[in-house]
């Protein structure tokens, strides 16, 4: 660790989302996350993370929207590490800020040609923790990785979408975010691992690897005598337990799931649904069987009330329900309202945040406020600084284009 800070330090190449939520989670915690973005490239308009770029502009130093969430609570700095001398700064870093984890997405390809590849790094500091994220895992080193291309390729799109529509792919970039939190939970693993061994290693995250595990039911049941129809695409209807699925109101949606053939009896009991009371319904598979049927007969029930009225029923039946939540009034809601976080924009305007996957002590101790995410380069010279480099040794690493 260094000598002036005591927290666990993080020190990431990182770019766009998987491994940039990885290190936000180590942000939560309180640790320092140093993120190290590349100088600039007179092939392109745009300066670091490309995700700096994305989304209307918020702040000075190349911060628009897209990259502020993933960000905030961490320190940015600009190395070219294609240069020796870029790649010597790696190592002092490493070295001398007592480096716990570093962390790269670049692809594979390029770790040994920016000196970044664990059998270099590990000579520096050996009881460092080291983890990628790629598309494939290094055994595949040229291969680029998107989340929805990988949404693609791992039949995400085919079981997602209306029964006879187009492929479509999840809202959320599912694969980048639980890329990110496997890194995170691996690195957690392999740092008890050091606290018993002294040794740090090597994690290598697969984005498509991560991608199928989550076909944990999918996959199986191909084995097992479900034809593929039965597991593609259903929209908003569940393909196992019936019913569940939205359905119209007077004024609006409500989405309900009933998960059992208790829950059945209680929903049939409640007035709005009683001419559902049927014998060829009271099970699971009788419901499967007529599903095209139920599913039309239920909706022809709720469009003749308000969502309010039904969800008066479906409380008193104990089914779990919701409305169809807008985008812009998901933080609104009243159990976010003592765990969201918040940041201040440099012109002090209030930034609500998501709220962390859960709440930590730091968070909490701090009233759940992360600093702003960082202007490109914002803390290089704070950071070398910290080093011993002397300013004069700055401006000719800058001049020279090692660092900006």
């Amino acid at each position: 660790m260094s000598t002036t800070d005591p927290r666990p330090v993080v020190l990431s190449v990182e770019q766009a989302l998987s491994m940039s939520y990885a290190t936000l989670r180590f942000a939560h915690l309180g640790w320092r996350v140093i993120r190290i973005e590349p100088t600039p490239s007179p092939r392109l308009r745009t300066r670091g993370d490309p995700n700096r770029h994305i989304g209307r502009k918020v702040a000075d130093g190349d911060r628009h929207s897209y990259f502020v969430g993933p960000n905030s609570g961490k320190e940015a700095i600009a190395l070219n590490l294609k240069e020796p001398e870029g790649r010597a700064l790696l190592g002092r870093l490493i070295r001398e800020l007592g480096v716990d984890v570093f962390c790269t997405n670049t692809m594979p390809a390029r770790h040994v040609s920016l000196g970044i590849d664990y059998a270099t790094l590990r000579t520096i500091r050996p009881e460092m923790v080291w983890c990628c994220i790629s598309a494939m895992g290094l055994a595949h080193p040229n291969v680029p990785g998107y989340d929805p291309v990988l949404q693609a390729q791992c039949g995400y799109m085919d079981v997602t979408g209306e029964p006879g529509g187009p492929p479509m792919q999840n809202g959320p970039p599912l694969i980048d975010l639980k890329a990110g939190d496997e890194a995170f939970a691996q690195v957690l693993l392999a740092l008890l691992e050091r606290h018993r061994t002294g040794n740090g290693r090597a994690i290598d995250i697969s984005m498509a690897q991560v991608a199928t595990s989550w076909l944990l039911t999918f996959l199986p049941m191909l084995d097992m005598g479900s034809p593929p129809e039965e597991l593609k695409r259903s929209g908003n209807e569940h393909r196992q337990f019936i019913p569940t699925n939205a359905y119209p109101t007077a004024d609006g949606f409500v989405y309900l799931a009933v998960g059992s053939d208790v829950q059945w009896q209680r929903l049939v009991a409640e007035e709005p649904f009683r001419p559902l009371d049927r014998p060829d319904l009271t099970t699971n598979e009788g419901r499967r069987q007529n599903k095209t049927k139920l599913h039309a007969d239920i909706a022809a029930i709720t469009s003749q009330h308000t969502a309010e009225q039904i969800a008066r029923a479906l409380r008193s039946a104990q089914i779990p329900h919701s409305p169809i939540t807008p985008i812009e009034r998901v933080m609104d809601q009243d159990f976010l309202q003592d765990v969201l976080l918040s940041t201040e924009a440099p012109d002090g305007r209030r930034i609500r945040l998501p709220p962390p996957a859960v709440s930590t002590e730091f968070l909490v101790a701090n009233q759940r406020k992360l600093s702003f995410a960082p202007a490109y380069g914002e803390h290089t010279d704070s950071v070398l600084t910290e080093l011993g480099v002397p300013a004069a040794e700055l401006q000719t690493l800058r001049a020279r284009g090692v660092i900006a």
